[in-house]
């Protein structure tokens, strides 16, 4: 493990075994209308002027610089949004629960008690209303990048975006994850695994002097590169 300290193996004990879990999540699905505002910018080369110093005089020399010519735009897309995940549960961090999509969703099976033994199940604590602010959070990341490709040209500015959901639909699910703990040096790290792919998340702890010796050891490189060659060039 990169950067662990060397006797995490040896004094890392574990305080919970592996314990399985399903999580609340909501899905959501929507159609958008998004009518924008904004600026199309296109790249064009112009000639300029500017004055270099050589051999102790000052001189006139011309060079080839790329501009931008901005034009204003405005324009509606639409999009389409199909299951999009948000966590409906406050107990685990999203960074690592975010981290272990993809889930296969398209394969989701209908609820049965008998997927639920041995397995641990937590409530929703997200409404569906709270959680369908969150998605929209997500959507808005797709919805910008097609207003990007609507406005076209070599770059792109968003001045303002109004966006209408319809035809929203929600599901109710639970994802099951595989969550334990380990303590090291008295303080508790904790790590889950996805239940359908494996992916593993979570905390650990990092060795100080590894990560510093380390950075010397890159710096001591880049600095034996650029004497040797220095005393290349100075001999050949």
């Amino acid at each position: 493990m990169w950067f662990a300290p060397n006797d995490l193996k040896k004094y890392a004990d574990t305080t919970d075994k592996l314990n399985g879990m399903y999580i609340p999540y909501w899905t959501y699905d929507s159609e958008t209308e998004s009518s924008y505002s904004g600026e199309r910018g296109t790249n064009y080369t112009t000639t300029e002027s500017y004055t270099a110093f050589e051999n102790g005089k000052s001189v006139t020399r011309t060079r080839t610089v790329t501009r931008i010519s901005w034009t204003y735009v405005s324009g509606t897309v639409n999009n389409s949004f199909d299951d999009i995940l948000v966590l409906a549960s406050n107990s685990l961090p999203e960074k690592y629960t975010n981290a272990l999509e993809p889930w296969d969703v398209e394969n989701l099976t209908a609820y049965s008690d008998k997927f639920l033994s041995g397995f641990r199940t937590e409530s929703y604590q997200v409404d569906v209303k709270s959680g369908f602010e969150k998605s929209k959070v997500i959507m808005e990341a797709g919805i910008r990048n097609s207003i990007c490709s609507d406005i076209g040209g070599d770059h792109q500015r968003i001045g303002s975006v109004n966006t209408t959901y319809n035809n929203i639909t929600f599901k109710h699910i639970l994802l099951p994850v595989w969550l334990s703990a380990y303590r090291y040096h008295e303080k508790v790290f904790r790590f889950m695994i996805n239940g359908r792919t494996g992916e593993v998340q979570g905390e650990r702890p990092y060795s100080t002097i590894k990560i510093v010796l380390a950075v010397l050891a890159v710096i001591a490189i880049g600095v034996g590169i650029y004497f040797g060659a220095q005393y290349y060039h100075q001999n050949y």
